[in-house]
């Protein structure tokens, strides 16, 4: 069979069907089609969608990476590179602030929003009564649509009461709570290497078994009271953290929403 793209792809056309390829492909980049962090089709529909062979193809995403505008993922396929691999600062801010400071748009899938009373785990890290009324949120986070993080927050329902009318897909949980009058002031944090369970895989985009990063959170007011316990599960590949260490101790309270 002729290798000429359904698309328009030209054998007569003075570039290479490779370059044609790698063209058509940085186009959809540009255009926003494809957004950093994205999963490529398998190559067997790329090659079909692009009318080319695979050894065609593999020469062009050869060359995007190259460039720094593809990247490869053993076992899991191509994905746009950029800003997928984002870096957060040793600051308390929430998500919804990163992304706006990144130039992103953040969004959020909302799995859970419901309140129920606190277990005894629970209500010891926070500080409260078992079976005081807590509120559970559990979110996917995204960054121009791409899953970046599932995140899993408890606040005492008693700090935000109208927490159950508030729309989490695209509201920040930080603004609702500063906007209730409470002060976000700093954040208990340990980070650690977890695999991804069947559920986090489907979510994230990930496959079972891959390495994700947890940080478990904890946040506190000016008066170090405990207003917000999460647990943020991030795609191993999606996410850096940026921190900063002097002699004589490490500085920095590290978060994202």
């Amino acid at each position: 069979m002729t290798e000429q793209a359904a698309q328009g792809f030209r054998i007569d056309y003075p570039d290479p069907l490779w370059m044609q390829a790698v063209e058509s492909l940085r186009e959809q980049v540009v255009s926003g089609a494809l957004r950093a962090g994205m999963r490529l089709p398998p190559e067997r529909e790329l090659c079909q969608r692009l009318g080319i062979s695979r050894v065609t193809l593999r020469k062009a995403l050869a060359h995007l990476v190259e460039e720094g505008l593809v990247r490869s993922s053993h076992g899991r396929g191509w994905y746009i590179a950029g800003e997928d691999r984002n870096e957060w600062p040793n600051s308390l801010e929430s998500f919804s602030e990163t992304a706006e400071r990144m130039g992103l748009m953040p969004s959020s899938l909302v799995l859970v929003s419901t309140s129920a009373p606190a277990s005894i785990d629970e209500a010891e890290t926070l500080a409260i009564a078992p079976g005081t009324v807590v509120f559970r949120l559990d979110r996917v986070r995204m960054l121009n649509e791409v899953p970046i993080a599932i995140d899993s927050s408890l606040i005492p329902l008693s700090l935000i009461p109208s927490a159950d009318s508030v729309d989490f897909r695209t509201e920040s949980l930080y603004e609702t709570l500063a906007s209730a009058g409470l002060d976000l002031a700093n954040a208990e944090t340990t980070i650690e290497a977890r695999p991804a369970t069947e559920d986090v895989a489907k979510h994230l985009g990930v496959s079972v078994g891959e390495p994700t990063l947890v940080m478990h959170q904890l946040v506190r007011s000016r008066a170090e009271r405990p207003i917000l316990a999460s647990t943020i599960r991030y795609a191993g590949d999606r996410y850096r953290l940026r921190t900063y260490f002097a002699r004589g101790g490490a500085h920095g309270a590290f978060g994202a929403e």
